[in-house]
């Protein structure tokens, strides 16, 4: 379990299937807290491009079909379920209007012959953003606005003997509940010793365990935050995708050794909230 070994079986939901039209869009973008309207036609081509990057190493691409009572919100996969090395756990979302989601989810997974090791169960709460794997016995779950302590301590109690250990990661109210923030806003592994951080949003106790760990950070500088330079997507170890406009974030990942491909995200990440690891929920890596 690692959250950059190379995509083998990755979850996605299109779009077309998750915007539908605009006439949706219209509808729901406000009450989503979203920026702006997405364009529809934009978001359509942008995630065509964002496809095939994630595809490009041969990864096999799920697609989520549309579904009833999942929103403009459902593009973003990764949030309504979470890994266990024994299978996919169901989220109890902390956003109320995406409370169908991993329902929808699960009825797909069931169809790929994908195991559900178990289903997170309110008042629990819990969301995929906020759950990192540092690697294949140790995982990070921020607590904050989205996942509550019930939801961690049923997240834990389904790992079992799965995990050595389960870091719980206090997240700042920083533009609060309504706001998109996430564990994964301010971390994303690109390979076992390297991740790159948005420090000056991150616990202090958090990051010094990274570095107890070995782990070289990328830091993210203040003006590329917003640009989502900490939402990076490893598509194998030091194989990167990230959304256009964190050029510092970029360069710095390539001075570490990492190849880099961007996407224009103003449709599909940037008025959502979400950037390529939000895009994406990861199944399998090699």
């Amino acid at each position: 379990m690692d959250e950059f070994g190379q995509l083998a079986r990755v979850v996605v939901k299109h779009p077309r299937d998750a915007f539908r039209d605009d006439e949706t869009v219209d509808r729901e973008w406000r009450d989503l807290n979203f920026t702006a309207a997405p364009d529809f036609q934009q978001a359509l081509d942008q995630y065509e491009h964002f496809l095939a990057l994630i595809g490009s190493m041969g990864a096999e691409l799920l697609m989520l079909p549309a579904s009833a009572g999942t929103g403009l919100d459902s593009i973003y996969a990764r949030d309504a379920s979470i890994l266990t090395p024994r299978g996919l756990v169901l989220c109890h979302m902390g956003k109320l209007q995406r409370v169908q989601e991993p329902a929808a989810q699960g009825e797909a997974f069931a169809s790929w012959d994908i195991p559900v090791a178990g289903v997170i169960e309110p008042p629990g709460q819990i969301e995929g953003g906020d759950v990192v794997w540092l690697d294949e016995r140790t995982v990070a779950v921020g607590r904050g606005y989205r996942t509550n302590d019930e939801g961690i301590r049923q997240y834990r109690a389904i790992l079992g003997d799965m995990v050595d250990e389960l870091l719980v990661v206090p997240l700042p109210h920083y533009r609060g509940p309504g706001d998109v923030f996430h564990l994964m806003s301010i971390i994303s592994p690109v390979d076992r010793d390297l991740a790159v951080v948005y420090s000056p949003l991150m616990p202090v106790p958090f990051r010094e365990s990274l570095q107890a760990r070995g782990l070289s950070m990328v830091e993210v500088p203040d003006e590329e935050f917003d640009t989502m330079g900490a939402n990076v997507l490893a598509i194998a170890p030091r194989h990167c995708v990230m959304v256009e406009g964190s050029p510092k974030t970029r360069a710095r990942l390539e001075a570490a050794g990492a190849k880099v491909h961007t996407y224009d995200g103003s449709e599909i990440s940037l008025k959502g909230g979400g950037g390529p690891t939000c895009l994406t929920r990861p199944v399998n890596r090699r």
